[in-house]
């Protein structure tokens, strides 16, 4: 399966895994459920703590489902600029 980005936000130390961001990036003005798939399997991978699971869209909407959230263009860039993101 294949993430748009996968962000390290906290190195590996000693026996604590790496955190990540993980983000998945749509050029499409509705959020299809289906594209989650690749984000939550990234979580029952071994060796990685995710932080936080992010979609993106050109949609309206921000949405959250379960430990998913997916944010319009416009305002992941507000939030990413606000320091909301990392």
């Amino acid at each position: 399966m294949e993430i748009d980005f996968i962000i390290e936000t906290a190195r590996r130390q000693f026996e604590n895994p790496p955190h990540v961001v993980a983000v998945e990036v749509k050029r499409a003005e509705r959020w299809d459920r289906a594209w989650e798939k690749p984000l939550r399997s990234i979580t029952r991978g071994p060796g990685l703590k995710i932080d936080r699971l992010i979609g993106i869209y050109c949609g309206s909407r921000t949405y959250q489902f379960d430990d998913i959230t997916v944010f319009p263009v416009e305002d992941f860039i507000s939030a990413l600029f606000a320091g909301e993101i990392f």
